[in-house]
């Protein structure tokens, strides 16, 4: 066990970092296992006080499983946890929570129908079962004045922008007088503003004496706003870097064990053929609300659009009617000069349209069926998968299974591997091989890669320009503005259920995107 020693400098995997100070946290030898998974072989972490560190690694290095075990979610196999110099045993997060740590989860654990400031008690009413509004208001205001957080107590949290929303996680942790404060994914569904917003809150905590774990895959934002970086690979350590004497390209290295392939300069193709016309299109949401209103655009052969935005305002929607799987209220949708605005998913596929839906888990696959089976879905009574569109022939489906495993690099490249078994990055390669195999004249994705490490992220992003390579339009959905930017040709942007701007990529900068997805004019961007 580590106390208080002399400082020296220490060297995990290849990278060394510099004299360290005396550690808030010390994580030391954690190893877990679930069934024949080693999801972490023998872990240190190592957190001094009043830093910003980064946790990085891709899918599986097991970053959340180290948070969750330090949280109390889960209990380690074997080793230690030493927190303010002393040996600490957490067996649940109310552990956690008196010891001064907080998490603050990707996705938000609030009620909506309560206030914020209800919100923030909730679980810790110290004044009894009857709540008194006005006390626990003053309690907010006070928070939200110490750590410069804006919010309104009063207001309900369903009335508010995503971006508040998470500001009322950090102040519930604080609330409960958390130290040390884990951020997981926290840029996932901010606008850039917002994620600007975010880390001026982030570097005030650590003024304030906070010491705060960043777990995120957005290396730009590792690079702009943490002092020490932790990279995690295969459930081991990888790396330990100080982030103001490294960079990017060398975490991601550290991050997947080698280096990393750049999108290659793309030249402009001649775009003639109007694959997809959109004009006018309406439709509702699940609730009966206007989801879209009034969408015109088009794609040309050669061409990726992307469709920037914060999530809820008629992204899905938008791909949803592309498909036929949501009813178009008015307005065409023309593929080759045909409406196809009433036409049902199978129509709309036969037209050469490919999906690949933001949530694989759900609308992409059948996790319960194997790699060959998923991969043939949708086009299962045809030949040469079935005769007569109704007896499968099971050596058909297992070869295409095969070779398309090792074509789209599954791994393992096993056709009768169950799909649930898969990492997330495997899966979408999966969504991906049956969908872009067909090679199709109108590919719809939407957020390619939610969920997915930078490996996974570059063969996703190599695919959809080949596709684009070979004359195929893509319509491109993405919460990811660096993703947006990087492949598209031309960006509109949506608010509110309308396109509020088309703009050429090569003159879309970040801010100017941010201020359009926040709902400002096109003349104040």
């Amino acid at each position: 066990m580590i106390g208080a020693r002399p400082e020296r400098a220490r060297t995990t995997g290849a990278t060394a970092v510099g004299t360290e100070r005396v550690p808030l946290l010390e994580m030391r030898g954690i190893r877990k296992r679930f069934g024949d998974l080693q999801a972490l072989d023998g872990v240190d972490l190592v957190v001094n006080e009043g830093e910003i560190h980064a946790l990085v690694g891709e899918n599986g290095a097991g970053k959340t499983t180290l948070m969750n075990v330090l949280y109390g979610l889960y209990h380690p196999d074997s080793g230690t946890i030493r927190y303010r110099e002393r040996d600490v045993r957490i067996t649940g997060p109310r552990d956690a929570i008196a010891l001064g740590i907080g998490m603050i989860h990707q996705h938000f654990m609030l009620v909506p129908p309560l206030t914020v400031a209800e919100n923030v008690v909730l679980g810790d009413e110290r004044g009894g079962p009857v709540l008194d509004d006005r006390a626990i208001e003053e309690r907010v205001r006070g928070l939200e004045e110490r750590f410069a957080i804006a919010v309104e107590p009063g207001a309900r949290v369903e009335d508010i922008p995503l971006g508040l929303q998470q500001r009322v996680e950090i102040l519930k942790v604080l609330y409960r007088g958390s130290e040390l404060l884990i951020f997981d994914e926290p840029t996932a569904v901010l606008t850039p503003q917002e994620v600007d917003e975010l880390f001026a809150i982030v570097r005030t905590l650590r003024e304030e004496g906070k010491t705060l774990i960043l777990i995120t895959h957005k290396l730009r934002e590792v690079m702009a706003v943490t002092d020490r970086i932790t990279v995690l690979r295969g459930g081991r350590n990888a790396g330990e870097l100080v982030t103001k004497q490294t960079t990017p390209a060398e975490i991601a290295r550290a991050m997947v064990g080698r280096e990393m392939k750049q999108l290659k300069a793309r030249a402009t193709p001649p775009r003639t053929e109007v694959i997809l016309d959109v004009r006018g299109l309406e439709a509702l949401s699940d609730r009966g609300s206007p989801a879209l209103r009034g969408i015109d655009f088009e794609i040309r052969s050669g061409e990726i659009l992307g469709i920037a935005g914060v999530g809820g305002n008629g992204q899905s929607e938008l791909a949803q009617c592309l498909l036929g799987l949501r009813k178009v209220a008015a307005g065409t949708i023309r593929i080759g000069g045909i409406d196809i605005s009433r036409d049902d998913p199978k129509r709309t596929r036969a037209r050469g349209v490919a999906y690949v839906p933001e949530d694989r888990r759900i609308e992409g696959l059948v996790l319960a069926f194997t790699v060959a089976d998923d991969f043939i879905l949708g086009k299962q009574d045809r030949p040469p998968y079935a005769a007569n569109g109704i007896v499968l022939d099971p050596a058909a489906i297992l070869k295409a299974g095969g070779r398309l495993a090792v074509e789209y690099d599954v791994r393992p490249p096993n056709p009768r591997a169950i799909v649930a078994n898969l990492s997330g990055g495997n899966q979408q390669k999966v969504v991906l091989g049956r969908e872009l195999s067909e090679r199709p004249k109108l590919i719809v994705v939407s957020q390619p890669t939610r969920g997915l490490d930078i490996a996974a992220t570059e063969y996703v992003h190599e695919r959809l320009l080949e596709q684009r390579g070979q004359g195929a339009a893509i319509l491109l959905v993405s919460s990811e503005l660096d993703e947006i930017r990087a492949l598209s040709d031309r960006i509109a942007v949506m608010f509110e259920g309308r396109i509020v701007a088309v703009l050429d990529a090569a003159s879309a900068t970040e801010e100017r995107l941010g201020l359009l997805m926040a709902g400002h004019t096109e003349a104040a961007a």
